[in-house]
């Protein structure tokens, strides 16, 4: 079927399904050319953390990007107040599969009929979550890594995405300062994040086995990479319950893969210590900063 692809995109908001690490930096992005975008969360904290980040950091952000203007942010507990007008919905709830797709049934019942449906999974394809959506030409992944820093965006068919969306996607997305990617392909993980999680898992597998530390695989990576942070103190940034549910969603596809990196990973998730949000994971931080 094919899917009436949305118009007056400049005048029309964009909603942000969650208000957690990533929903609150996917909304920070969409709200660098002078429009508004809404989030969605049940919880009022976490969704008024979002707005005082997207606040925080739109003006310095916006000057990055060529056209940029700082936008406005709305945060609700209410779905259809979220979803008004909205030209795009990025889901970005926890890579829980059954949560995923009471969502998009649930985004496909009250979305307007052009708007585009797009999920923020690390590792679902979008084909496995879109059983209660009766539009799914209007669905795919769009998943975005850690913006504003690393900008580049997979996207990707659940297998009967309108092709129109893609063409769309490809214009519209670098003027909001983030780079879009096809895979041409169902590929779980996506391009980048399929080579990522190598890297992760061969880390905490060294950490398992008990061949080196979290500490001394970062400082060696920052040496020889160039960069400023190591897999560890990255794993902490995205929450190390997130890289656990995803290192999971990879074990049930290739059963053949080690269980040492799961198992560290539990011992801090069973411990509560799952990185920034919590002020501690691998390394220990200053939640009051």
């Amino acid at each position: 079927m094919a899917f009436l692809l949305p118009r007056d995109i400049e005048n029309r908001p964009v909603a942000v399904i969650g208000a957690g690490t990533l929903g609150r930096r996917i909304a920070l992005m969409f709200a660098t050319r002078g429009g508004l975008v809404r989030i969605f969360d049940k919880s009022h904290q976490a969704g008024e953390a979002a707005r005082t980040y997207v606040e925080e950091h739109v003006a310095e952000v916006a000057a990055g990007i060529d056209g940029g203007e700082p936008g406005r942010v709305a945060v609700t507990d209410d779905m259809t107040e979220a979803l008004l007008d909205a030209w795009l919905v990025v889901e970005a709830v926890p890579e829980r599969l059954d949560l995923k797709k009471e969502i998009f049934g649930e985004l496909d019942r009250k979305a307007l009929p052009d708007t585009i449906l797009a999920s923020n999974s690390s590792s679902y394809a979008s084909s496995e979550f879109i059983d209660q959506v009766k539009h799914p030409e209007r669905v795919l992944n769009m998943h975005f890594y850690m913006p504003p820093r690393q900008n580049a965006i997979d996207l990707m068919s659940d297998g009967r995405t309108d092709p129109g969306i893609f063409d769309l996607l490809t214009r519209e997305l670098p003027l909001f300062g983030v780079f879009p990617f096809i895979a041409h392909k169902e590929s779980t993980g996506f391009i980048f994040n399929r080579i990522w999680a190598a890297i992760k898992r061969e880390a905490l597998e060294v950490v398992a086995e008990g061949v080196s530390t979290p500490e001394d695989v970062d400082e060696m990576w920052k040496i020889n990479m160039g960069i400023p942070a190591g897999p560890f103190r990255m794993m902490d940034q995205v929450g190390l319950d997130v890289v656990l549910d995803i290192e999971q969603h990879y074990a049930q596809e290739r059963p053949h893969l080690p269980a040492g990196p799961r198992d560290v990973l539990k011992r801090y998730v069973d411990a509560g210590h799952l990185g920034v949000k919590s002020g501690r994971g691998f390394y220990t931080y200053d939640t009051e900063k």
